[in-house]
């Protein structure tokens, strides 16, 4: 029990995190990219990683919100 607990809040807090992307957040995905998000479909998500190369992540590939800005001053 105490080693399950702290990861099903950890789970849970994700699937929070990933409900609420909207275009325009500021994103860092599994694979350490740092991104703008451009779009937002039901499975994957259009990352902006430079000025004009986009590419697809799955959601569930998302691990961390960052503060807006940071993919300008990176």
């Amino acid at each position: 029990f105490l080693l399950i607990r702290p990861q099903q809040k950890r789970h849970k807090e994700h699937q929070a995190m990933l409900a609420r992307l909207a275009a325009g957040d500021e994103v860092v995905t599994a694979g350490g990219l740092l991104g703008r998000i451009t779009e937002v479909g039901d499975a994957f998500i259009t990352v902006e990683i430079a000025d004009g190369v986009r590419i697809k992540v799955q959601r569930q590939q998302i691990t961390q919100l960052v503060p807006k800005g940071t993919y300008k001053s990176a």
